[in-house]
């Protein structure tokens, strides 16, 4: 028993009673009836579920193995050495596994269709504060459609294609806007395929490193940790010593950041298009996690170990497939033809995650139209339950990527990436306060038993993840407050958010008037459950025929 369930029996055993009587005075709360906030229990007014175990799992893997990794790391490496690249990524999956877990719980409790994170922050916690994460929310994943986007066109251009940059700005657009537009079925097949592009396509980079590392390129050097060594595993970062090789992992670790803003909350917005929630949500957390331990922890530690951190190549000014150290790896081992097939995959990438990128904010605008914190339009769906509206209306704003088709367009694409970034650790941010606030509601009436998805080391690992999420998000920009290296433009994109978030938060605040936070008591997280026990009671795991069914369910 844990210490919050025996604080609960000491209270007299009236759990029941006190649950009974939350049920009938639920008119007293304004979130317990979901029906007022236009989400209706009825199966036939919800979007269609269409979403399987492994569209959920290559969906978040597929946003998150992006340009990011491609030629983002390299950038890091350059910046701070091998050791700082690898341990900055390994804090950052440690902090998306608790962050993971976490979206996780609140979705497989209650998988009802049309809910997503900010609904959670509006029941658990405070419509304010839902109202802002929303907006968030819905801003970042727009931006990154069009960075997306951009990206593509930018590899394209590696071949020296006679098309313009806008005419494949346009073609990328249009595709992602098809698929989202057709079904949610056929938008999650091309999310698997997508997907499994990319990750073949690591996985051979990461045997292709080993095998340079160990000797068997055609130079035939064995490498090993020669790199770590010289030019060394840190690079000392701002100030000289042991203090400067320190704020070169911080360095690494804020940016390592961008690699997985947003990734974690798809699981959580497609949840309720999930067939069989209960039983494929908590696989799809438990598969993502080490999945991307996999992908993550041995990649940056393989590139950093075939690329010297001093080679000037990995900050290329142009932003293509050059820039990537696996690129370089390729160069200076001398193989060669591979650089298409690295470009190819980045081309995909991109795509790929510039289609999750607008599954993903329609969604969030969606439910915002149908909990009234956007304009009603927003929330009409088609015959077979997509919501066009909010998709055209995120797809809209990612037509910003015809910016870059102008040199001044290239500083408006990196203002991209960093106000994303900053824009997820606050996003992360509202998450993790939002389930201490849902687990404190089923602490305070006795039904932290009733969860059928439970994580390991909760609630403490929420309380320690808040603080370093929110240590990141206010040392984003650190460099900029240190003698000699104060620039506007990064200070802007590196905090310009957070007034943003606040201003939308106490604008909301003032005109709804509302308590700064609800009280426990007051908290439901009743409504809905019996539903979605009764939804998922039948529900039971498939039973393997063969060999290759095993597998299968393994993988997928």
């Amino acid at each position: 028993m844990t210490e919050e369930g025996t604080a609960d029996e000491s209270q007299g055993g009236n759990d029941l009673d006190r649950t009974a009587s939350f049920r009938r005075n639920s008119t007293q709360i304004p979130n317990a009836n979901l029906k007022e906030n236009g989400i209706s229990l009825d199966h036939d007014d919800q979007l269609r579920r269409g979403l399987k175990s492994r569209h959920l799992q290559f969906m978040a893997l597929g946003a998150a193995i992006g340009t990011g990794l491609f030629v983002g790391s390299g950038a890091i490496l350059h910046m701070t050495g091998p050791a700082a690249l690898w341990l900055g990524y390994i804090s950052m999956m440690a902090v998306v596994w608790i962050v993971m877990n976490v979206i996780g719980e609140l979705a497989t409790y209650l998988p009802l269709k049309g809910i997503t994170l900010p609904y959670f922050a509006q029941r658990f916690v405070d419509p304010s504060l839902a109202f802002a994460a929303g907006w968030n929310y819905w801003y970042a994943y727009s931006v990154l459609v069009a960075a997306e986007a951009t990206a593509a066109a930018i590899v394209l251009d590696y071949w020296h294609t006679p098309v313009p940059a806008w005419v494949w700005i346009t073609i990328i657009l249009s595709i992602n806007l098809l698929i989202n537009i057709i079904a949610v079925g056929i938008f999650g097949e091309a999310e698997f395929w997508f997907a499994s592009i990319k990750l073949i396509t690591i996985l051979g980079l990461i045997i292709m490193g080993l095998a340079i590392m160990l000797g068997g390129a055609p130079t035939h050097e064995r490498l090993g940790f020669l790199y770590w060594q010289d030019p060394g595993a840190f690079k000392e970062y701002l100030v000289e010593g042991s203090t400067g090789k320190f704020l070169a992992y911080w360095k690494a670790f804020v940016l390592a950041g961008y690699s997985f803003i947003t990734s974690p909350e798809l699981i959580g917005l497609a949840a309720g298009e999930t067939v069989a929630p209960r039983r494929n949500l908590p696989k799809a957390v438990r598969r993502f996690s080490w999945r991307l331990t996999i992908f993550y922890g041995l990649s940056s530690l393989v590139v950093g170990t075939i690329v010297p951190s001093n080679d000037g190549r990995l900050l290329s000014p142009e932003s293509n497939a050059n820039a990537s150290p696996w690129v370089i790896a390729l160069q200076r081992a001398e193989i060669g033809g591979m650089n298409h097939v690295i470009n190819a995959a980045i081309l995909t990438s991109a795509w790929s995650a510039g289609n999750a990128f607008l599954y993903s904010g329609s969604r969030v605008l969606y439910s915002m139209a149908i909990n009234g914190q956007a304009p009603a339009v927003l929330g009409r769906t088609t015959g077979k339950g997509v919501p066009w509206v909010a998709v055209l209306a995120t797809w809209a704003f990612g037509c910003l990527a015809y910016l870059n088709v102008s040199e001044g367009g290239a500083t408006v694409f990196l203002w991209f990436n960093s106000l994303s970034t900053i824009s997820g650790y606050v996003a992360w941010i509202v998450v993790l306060v939002t389930y201490l606030r849902f687990r404190a509601a089923l602490s305070y009436r006795g039904l932290l038993d009733t969860l059928p998805f439970r994580t390991p080391l909760q609630p403490y690992a929420s309380w320690v993840v808040l603080a370093v999420v929110s240590l990141l998000t206010l040392t984003n920009g650190f460099q900029v407050f240190v003698a000699g290296h104060w620039d506007y433009k990064t200070f802007l994109a590196s905090y310009i958010t957070i007034p943003a978030f606040l201003l939308l938060y106490l604008g909301h605040k003032w005109k709804s008037r509302t308590p700064w936070m609800k009280p426990v008591d007051e908290i439901d997280v009743v409504t809905g459950k019996k539903e979605m026990d009764e939804l998922c009671a039948d529900d039971v795991d498939p039973v393997a025929k063969n060999w290759a069914q095993r597998i299968w369910f393994w993988i997928a």
